[in-house]
């Protein structure tokens, strides 16, 4: 048997070993970066390279989020690769799942899907060691974010939001449904598992909140991309921002040829190019139906 004061000095070093093996273990846990790498989107080229560093050129990363029903894998796979091409530090994630719901994404309460926004946001600035990130969101992921700049501290850690057919101000469901039509399931969940819809129709108490006291909040630079021909988020009209720091284009103002509906528009070569001239607008050139990204 161990003497008493040997006992005592043996219970103490397991006591501090475990200890800091209970602090790692939730440092662990709670390590920015990690808690980003759990929500990055998979397979999306040029994304989510957690060691990538920004450039001069580009010294903040572009975190891409996609829209309802859709995922951050099969939103991206054009816009990805070609700001990835330009010299960006690109990041992806897939956000807003919703129990008992497979596949189907951004149907998860809008509020929630902010939350998990700010967890990728943060394992992005950590990884990089950037200050700030700019937002490139498509449909829901252009209005989400907006939840994250106002109310979630967001706008602190983002330099610019561009919205691609955002849905700011709302829509119908007829909207919603045409959008449904494009995801295999999505119909039978809209009005049953679709938190999400119910905070993206028009008037609804999420985007009341949201909108009041105006649309945007200091500090941050927001483009809004629209197209005449979105089916989802009618009228197009109301994709757009008010307020100082906002940039509205009609997608058919730069090309009157471009048919590029409320799907369309994330993969538009018309659409991306102005996406790239307002990331960096010192270096922005004019935008026109030859334009790609």
């Amino acid at each position: 048997m161990l003497p008493r004061r040997a006992l005592r000095s043996l219970l103490v070093a397991v006591t501090a070993l475990l200890g800091t093996t209970l602090l790692a273990s939730a440092a662990q846990a709670t390590d920015p970066v990690d808690a980003a790498k759990a929500l990055a989107a998979p397979g999306v080229p040029g994304a989510n390279d957690w060691s990538c560093h920004p450039s001069a050129a580009h010294p903040r990363p572009v975190v891409l989020v996609h829209g309802t029903f859709a995922d951050g894998t099969v939103n991206w796979v054009a816009a990805a690769p070609a700001l990835a091409a330009r010299g960006y530090c690109v990041f992806a994630l897939t956000y807003g799942a919703q129990a008992g719901v497979p596949v189907l994404r951004a149907i998860g309460p809008v509020a929630g899907s902010a939350a998990q926004l700010s967890t990728f946001v943060d394992g992005v600035l950590a990884a990089t060691g950037a200050s700030q990130v700019d937002i490139v969101g498509h449909s829901q992921g252009g209005m989400m974010p907006r939840y994250y700049l106002k109310f979630l501290g967001g706008a602190a850690k983002v330099h610019t939001l561009v919205g691609l057919a955002p849905s700011n101000h709302g829509t119908t469901l007829d909207g919603l449904a045409a959008l449904a039509t494009q995801f295999p399931g999505a119909t039978d969940v809209l009005n049953s598992a679709c938190p999400a819809c119910v905070d993206q129709f028009a008037g609804s108490d999420l985007l009341s909140r949201l909108n009041s006291g105006g649309d945007t909040v200091p500090g941050v630079s927001y483009t809004v991309i629209a197209s005449r021909y979105d089916e989802v988020v009618t009228p197009y009209s109301t994709q757009f921002l008010s307020g100082s720091g906002v940039h509205n284009v009609t997608l058919q103002d730069l090309c009157a040829a471009d048919i590029s509906e409320h799907v369309a528009i994330a993969f538009d070569p018309v659409a991306l190019h102005e996406t790239e001239n307002a990331l960096d607008p010192a270096h922005a050139s004019r935008t026109t139906c030859l334009s790609h990204g």
